[in-house]
């Protein structure tokens, strides 16, 4: 996919209260931006930030991170915060850094329609991956949640396999969110778009809890 690049958008993230700087100073206690002990759930990779803007609406006693690559993106993200939403906090970084930013922190983590990375010589880029698990176990506070929701079926297949063969359980899976009339679902920009082709949307919850 092809980005537009968006005149001024490094100074609006460098100007916006809702972008944390100098993220390497709040490894392990991303708790003092917020001010409060509640969970942290991110959404990596959160495109334009409609899913997670709306999630911190819904839910003011979790806090929120999404996290993304491009400063062309998360400018888009920030232009829809038109209402102080003081659960809610971006990051620009790349996911594989993920786990020298946070320590063992995070109560949750949102995959939505991640890029499938379709050639097997890449598979270890795609954010379900056994690499990317590996690097999760340092960033989870207890229990290890990930929802995840795309609209292909190779990567949903691939991601099951690896979900379970790293230990993780199952705990609620669709394989059409809106033919099962998933009440509490909220959509992404992409979610929208696919579902709107006609495309099933795959959703898988999975957790791994931590041995005593």
């Amino acid at each position: 996919m092809r980005l537009r690049n968006v005149k001024g958008a490094k100074e609006k993230i460098i100007d916006s209260p809702y972008v944390i700087h100098d993220i390497e100073n709040y490894k392990g206690h991303f708790k003092d931006i917020f001010e409060n002990d509640n969970p942290i759930h991110i959404e990596i990779g959160m495109g334009k930030g409609m899913f997670i803007r709306e999630c911190a609406l819904r839910n003011p006693n979790i806090n929120f991170i999404g996290i993304e690559k491009f400063d062309s993106v998360l400018v888009r993200a920030l232009e829809k915060i038109d209402i102080d939403i003081p659960n809610l906090r971006f990051i620009r970084m790349d996911a594989t850094e993920i786990d020298t930013i946070f320590d063992h922190e995070i109560d949750t983590i949102y995959l939505n329609f991640s890029d499938p990375w379709p050639k097997v010589r890449h598979q270890n880029r795609r954010l379900s991956s056994r690499m990317f698990l590996t690097r999760y176990d340092s960033i989870f506070k207890d229990d290890k949640r990930i929802i995840m929701k795309t609209d292909n079926r190779h990567l949903f297949e691939y991601s099951l396999i690896e979900f379970t063969e790293y230990q993780y359980h199952i705990e609620k899976l669709c394989l059409d969110v809106y033919n099962e009339n998933m009440i509490d679902n909220i959509p992404t920009e992409y979610e929208i778009k696919f579902h709107s082709k006609g495309f099933p949307i795959y959703m898988v919850e999975v957790r791994k809890t931590n041995k005593k």
